[in-house]
């Protein structure tokens, strides 16, 4: 069964009741990965803006300033 996080009931749902359109991040394989699921994007969001940053530094020649 996969689990889904409505973003705008703040709850896991399941393919059984699962709300249609954008408002759902999934699908996970387990209910507390569902329930993480803003947590999780925040954190990968974070590190790419973080590999960003220090991509634009090497490409600029910034790198330790």
């Amino acid at each position: 069964m996969a689990y889904w996080f409505n973003i705008e009931t703040k709850q896991v749902e399941t393919d059984d009741n699962r709300s249609q359109g954008e408002d759902v991040m999934g699908p996970y394989e387990t209910e507390a990965e569902a329930a993480a699921a803003l947590a999780t994007a925040a954190a990968k969001t974070e590190a790419w803006d973080e590999q960003d940053r220090k991509d634009r530094e090497w490409e600029t020649g910034d790198a330790g300033a």
